[in-house]
């Protein structure tokens, strides 16, 4: 991919920058063009002037509303359960007793305590709705968010648009997609995925590799491949896998031979006690590369704090093998989320990234009201809380309300369609967007009549 940046950006009459003009040539090997983004400019689909990244903090396995952001001290025990609320620095805003941290920057964040759907309780289907704002149906799979911001706007120079640590979510019992590709955008659309472990000792900068098709060829294999392709025929270079392959190899390539996008990946630059605050462990290392990422360019990196639900402990609280108990949210869960998010929303503000930066940590359902007999929490999708902060989200705010025992909304109902309504908002792409479907069936960006959470905004 040949890249002429200059580093001091120069605008036109339209408005348009000498950056979106020269992405425009590298965006339309992908399938973007520059008369799609001038057309995105006219249509004010695509505000290129608001450059917001994105990290989304995907909380796999559903925390417990009830025992986290969203206490009922005054409740019956069987329905309070064992923790109680702390005072954060925002006064009249109270969280669980396991976030101390936390709650010394509810001023950069907003709760949102009325989130349901009405889909199946599983997963797979929370997982769907809370990273595209949809159900697949049909067979249809519709594209992560960061997938459908790789589209429009493409790579912001040598590292990819969108990042996927630390391993894409695996099994969690429904045997479903989890909405964590570009689903019918295509491959060229998948986020760059990790697939390594950045708390190990031993890791390292990946091997900046394309898709599994390609993952076992050796870079100078990659070359031969590429001349192989320019000699083919003209059928096969005009076909829609011979784009593909083109479109994956000039990205990869890049990746490969990119010196700033190494450098993003390794983790050994970071003193010592920043990689302590953030902990020593998966999320946490997680989350300050994600850090890392943005700093060098990366628009939009989903951190999965959990690749299963099974056999590990995660927010899934059910009280019993192959599950989690409760009280894992205070030995474990708790402190690892307390540590990484508090330690990421301070760097971000230090850095003066986290006004550009939107953040945001949420799991696919809630739990039920009353504990079970296990002492656990079961699958609840009608009602929990989810964490926004940065990217023009006012903090110090809650937003809707459960009823006394967090069963359901209270105020302000609020779907996954409108919570990917408002990170769109935050992105700066316009919810009149039609996106290239099967069949050229223009499909919109979230269904019609959907609204973002205006209140969120500054």
């Amino acid at each position: 991919m040949l890249r002429l940046d200059s580093d001091k950006p120069v605008e036109f009459c339209d408005g348009l920058r000498r950056r979106d003009f020269l992405h425009a040539g590298a965006l339309s090997m992908l399938g973007l063009g520059l008369n799609d983004l001038f057309a995105m400019k006219a249509l004010g689909a695509v505000d290129t002037k608001k450059d917001t990244n994105c990290i989304m903090l995907f909380l796999v396995g559903g925390p417990s509303q009830l025992d986290t952001w969203d206490m009922k001290p005054n409740a019956p025990i069987e329905i309070r359960g064992p923790y109680k609320p702390i005072k954060t620095n925002v006064p009249g805003i109270e969280i669980s007793e396991n976030f101390p941290r936390m709650a010394k920057h509810a001023d950069k964040y907003a709760l949102i305590r009325s989130v349901y759907h009405t889909a199946a309780a599983v997963h797979d289907t929370g997982h769907q709705m809370m990273q595209t704002g949809r159900l697949f149906q049909g067979g249809v799979e519709y594209p992560h968010i960061g997938c459908v911001l790789s589209k429009l706007k493409g790579p912001n120079g040598d590292v990819p648009p969108h990042v996927l640590l630390p391993r894409p979510i695996g099994n969690t019992g429904g045997n479903m997609p989890h909405g964590q590709n570009a689903g019918f955008l295509g491959k060229t659309y998948d986020p760059f995925v990790l697939n390594a472990d950045p708390s190990d000792p031993n890791f390292k900068v990946p091997d900046m590799l394309p898709p599994d098709y390609l993952s076992a060829l050796r870079v100078d294999r990659r070359k031969n491949w590429r001349e192989m392709v320019d000699h083919t025929v003209s059928k096969f270079e005009t076909s829609q896998d011979a784009r593909l392959f083109d479109a994956t190899f000039h990205q990869a390539y890049t990746l490969m031979s990119s010196q700033k996008a190494r450098e993003a990946f390794e983790l050994a630059r970071e003193p010592e006690q920043v990689r302590q605050k953030y902990g020593q462990n998966r999320f946490g290392q997680s989350c300050l590369l994600a850090r890392r990422l943005i700093e060098a360019g990366v628009r939009f990196v989903t951190v999965n704090m959990f690749e299963t639900v099974f056999d590990e402990i995660t927010w899934d609280i059910h009280g019993s093998k192959p599950f989690s108990p409760i009280s894992c949210y205070r030995d474990l869960v708790g402190p690892m989320f307390d540590m990484a998010y508090s330690s990421l929303l301070q760097d971000l503000h230090d850095r003066g990234l986290l006004t550009s930066t939107m953040v945001l940590a949420m799991g696919e359902f809630g739990r039920t009201p009353k504990v079970n007999p296990a002492g656990g929490r079961d699958h609840w999708p009608q009602c929990w809380s989810i964490v926004m902060a940065g990217g023009g989200v006012k903090g110090g705010q809650v937003i809707g309300a459960s009823d006394e025992i967090g069963a359901t909304p209270k105020d302000r109902p609020t779907s996954p369609a409108e919570v990917a309504a408002t990170i769109y908002k935050g992105l700066g792409i316009s919810l009149e967007l039609e996106l290239p479907g099967a069949q050229g069936r223009p499909i919109p960006l979230v269904e019609r009549g959907v609204e973002p959470i205006k209140e969120l905004f500054v």
